[in-house]
């Protein structure tokens, strides 16, 4: 029963430990007919403890109807970004305040955390954790959860369907189509994407399905990260300039931190040359955006696929008149299945950790 459960959620093998210290009467006794991970149980009361509807929790900004729905049932809901006031806001809800949701876009700063006395645990709507003052949780005791797995699939295939679009030119075909132009003429030729060589900066889950779905394009996979992975036979680079030196797609799908913020430069980018393709599902940081588009109207950038940016949802003006650039709103994970499966894993954790359960997905 468990396993369908979790298998129902879209989780992966390495999450399920957690689980099975969950009372599976339990489960049984609250499921609804959209997956949830309640803790509590309709034959015993509810303690104070763990009355959850009581219980404080500030969600940080508009993310996902069903996670907000479902915030609203279970606990004291707290919407932070429609408050014209913000700090006087939450001075005012402090002491109620026990949890926080965010997400890639906000999170909980050094000064959130401070100015919430009774914060226990931050949960969030994503796997980046870059928005979350980690030092300063781990400091005060404050519980961290993010939404791994669930959401890899969704990212890879993006990541795939973005080396597809550049080198096959699909959007600019889209728009030729539907001007008329075809009646004028074929269009141009394009560039094949089968047999390139991809390289990854970041070789965790997402990477690792990123290799894989390349492989099966007969695309030799190299990689860098901060040491070698064991198990694997993709060629390892100690540099991300060796590593655009002999890549024709760059795949950035490494965790935003100080070392990896502008960890694609311009040498990186002068290194993988006006035939290379730039790929960037991970963070906008990751790349020094004013070299990149410098190098991309210049053309020493073959082209570039783009999920994120450094100041969203601002996008750099001079990008949008280039055929050889497709831009996405940060869509990584932006599939219906995905998003309830995220949100679902969001709820579990908080439930679970005012049950005084294990959590599904521990950071800190």
């Amino acid at each position: 029963m468990l396993a369908t459960l979790v298998r129902r959620a879209g989780y992966q093998p390495s999450i399920i430990p957690t689980c099975n210290l969950l009372n599976i009467t339990q489960l049984r006794a609250t499921l609804p007919l959209h997956l949830k991970f309640s803790t509590t149980t309709q034959s015993q009361p509810l303690s104070a403890a763990a009355k959850m509807d009581a219980v404080g929790v500030l969600m940080m900004c508009p993310m996902n109807n069903y996670l907000e729905q479902e915030l609203d049932k279970r606990f004291k809901l707290f919407r932070y970004w429609i408050q014209p006031k913000q700090r006087e806001f939450v001075a005012q809800n402090a002491e109620s305040i026990r949890a926080v949701v965010g997400n890639a876009t906000a999170g909980a700063n050094a000064e959130l955390i401070d100015a919430l006395p009774k914060l226990e645990i931050v949960s969030s709507f994503s796997v980046g954790l870059d928005k979350i003052d980690l030092i300063k949780c781990k400091e005060k005791g404050i519980r961290v959860s993010n939404t791994p797995d669930v959401l890899t699939d969704d990212v890879a295939d993006l990541a795939i369907g973005l080396m597809l679009a550049v080198l096959r030119r699909i959007c600019e075909c889209d728009k030729y189509v539907r001007r008329g132009d075809w009646k004028k003429g074929d269009f141009k030729l394009t560039s094949k994407f089968s047999g390139k060589r991809v390289g990854i900066i970041g070789l965790g889950r997402i990477g690792l399905a990123i290799a894989k779905r390349a492989e099966a394009f007969d695309c030799p996979i190299s990689y860098y990260s901060r040491s070698e992975k064991p198990n694997t036979s993709y060629k390892y680079y100690k540099s991300v300039i060796e590593l655009a030196s002999n890549s024709d797609i760059l795949v950035v799908a490494c965790a935003l931190t100080p070392e990896t913020t502008h960890i694609v430069n311009r040498e990186v980018i002068n290194a993988l040359g006006p035939k290379g393709v730039l790929i960037n599902i991970g963070r906008g940081p990751h790349v020094d955006e004013p070299e990149m588009v410098s190098a991309l109207v210049e053309g020493r950038l073959g082209g570039a696929g783009l999920d994120v940016f450094e100041k969203e949802p601002e996008v750099p003006e001079q990008l949008f008149g280039l055929d050889n650039v497709v831009l996405l709103p940060h869509v990584g994970s932006g599939t219906i299945e995905t998003r309830n499966a995220m949100a679902d894993l969001v709820l579990g954790n908080l439930e679970a950790h005012f049950a005084n359960k294990p959590l599904f997905t521990p950071v800190v």
